[in-house]
């Protein structure tokens, strides 16, 4: 056996077990497998879970908040802020903020993000040109996808639908879409059509940002119901992924309960942003302020597909994070009121299992005898407590092979009597 994970918890209700893993792949799990792995780690009774999944990041966007500090907050002022920061955006720079965020991500169990570089004159292709470069630098790491994002519209902003073409071309994986950045209605629904034709001709599933308002008042914020019926006609079920959706929260129940059976009968996935949605939704509200949240809880009862990622780290659009999918994580569960033990459990798959199949990956998923060896052992006790205690990685896998290793030690002095240094690290020495 190459490698031999012992007396790990994958399942609160079930004993400590062992996993087998050979060529990167689970090949055995049981309470105690006999054979000696080449490599072994013994978890001591941690809870493990399949790696994380981000399905909706901005790399060359992070980290941008100090350049150019935002004052207001909204998304007006974000979309401004970012417009003039990257249309000075340069290769080199780019990769170093990149970086920074993917191997965030790594450290925190993250073993696949779906990265969403804009395509426009503004910048040109340059996030499109570094994420290409960054899918083969961290191969051993993460998987990485990459979406062909166009940020300022299609039909509004000449010689986008060129780029997008030529970022399929570099290696893009995935039809992207910002339908409602643009100035009608009419073609709002041009260029759904269009992205879903470039889709079409290259092959490839859709992610589109779409209805990123507090309300539908604007139609071109009211789109989700035009993208299922397109996506039941075109037979696109199960290949579309919709970002942010959060006008549909505003809308009634009665109201929201057709579209959303729509979104449900096309089995397009929705993911919520919620450190981007929240920070930015509903700032116009003098009272009774809106969460600007997608309704989670409706979509999730209604059997919608819905998972969470980070989306943006440290800009205007969202000027916290690091991008940790358990962090996230809590904070949604808080927002939509998640509490129960039950709850806590569908938000974690919400992260690992539900982000799996947005983005396409779900038969080599999991943990289960078949699949790919990408696994996160935290350093807690229970499954359950994995939101609670918002655990270290004590160790992070990528097919089958250990990418991090997390050691904490943190100790109550009381009455100790030593005398503790602050070393260059921040920790103390004694």
């Amino acid at each position: 056996m190459e490698f031999v994970i012992r007396r790990v918890r994958i399942d609160d209700e079930r004993p400590l077990m062992d996993i087998g893993i050979e060529a990167g792949r689970i090949v055995e799990i049981a309470e105690a497998i006999p054979a000696i792995g080449g490599e072994e780690i013994d978890a001591g009774g941690r809870a493990a879970l399949p790696g994380f999944i981000e399905p909706h990041l901005h790399l060359e966007k992070a980290f941008l908040h100090r350049r150019l500090p935002a004052r207001s907050g909204t998304l007006e002022e974000a979309i401004r802020v970012t417009g003039i920061l990257k249309a000075k955006q340069e290769r080199e720079d780019v990769l170093e903020r990149s970086r920074r965020v993917l191997d965030m991500a790594v450290k925190n169990g993250t073993t696949l993000v779906r990265a969403h570089p804009d395509v426009d004159p503004i910048q040109g292709l340059v996030g499109v040109e570094t994420a290409v470069q960054l899918r083969d630098e961290y191969h051993d790491l993460l998987d990485l996808q990459i979406v062909a994002f166009p940020q300022e519209g299609i039909l509004k902003t000449a010689g986008v639908e060129d780029l997008m073409e030529e970022a399929l071309d570099m290696g893009a994986d995935v039809v992207g879409g910002c339908p409602y950045n643009e100035m009608s209605w009419d073609d709002t629904m041009a260029h759904i059509d269009r992205v879903f034709d470039i889709a079409a001709k290259h092959g490839r599933p859709i992610d589109m940002h779409v209805d990123f308002a507090d309300d539908t008042r604007d139609r071109r914020f009211a789109s989700a119901r035009y993208i299922a019926e397109k996506t039941i006609a075109t037979g696109y079920r199960g290949r579309v992924a919709l970002g942010h959706v959060t006008s549909l929260g505003a809308l009634e129940p009665d109201e929201a309960k057709p579209v959303i059976e729509l979104l449900r009968e096309a089995d397009i996935h929705i993911v919520t942003l919620p450190a981007t949605d929240v920070y930015l939704g509903g700032r116009g509200d003098t009272a009774k302020p809106r969460r600007g949240l997608t309704p989670v809880r409706a979509l999730h009862a209604a059997g919608v597909n819905v998972a969470y990622s980070s989306n943006n780290i440290r800009n205007a659009f969202t000027p916290f994070g690091k991008a940790d999918p358990l962090q996230i994580g809590n904070l949604l569960a808080h927002l939509v009121q998640f509490g129960t033990p039950e709850h806590q459990g569908e938000i974690l798959k919400m992260g690992t299992e539900n982000a799996a199949r947005v983005v396409g990956v779900s038969e080599d998923y999991g943990l289960a005898v078949g699949k790919q060896a990408d696994i996160v052992i935290l350093d807690t006790f229970s499954v359950a407590d994995a939101l609670l205690d918002l655990p270290a990685r004590s160790w992070v896998l990528k097919r089958g092979r250990v990418t991090v290793v997390t050691t904490v030690e943190s100790r109550i002095c009381r009455g100790c009597g030593r005398t503790h240094t602050p070393t260059a690290s921040g920790s103390t020495r004694s």
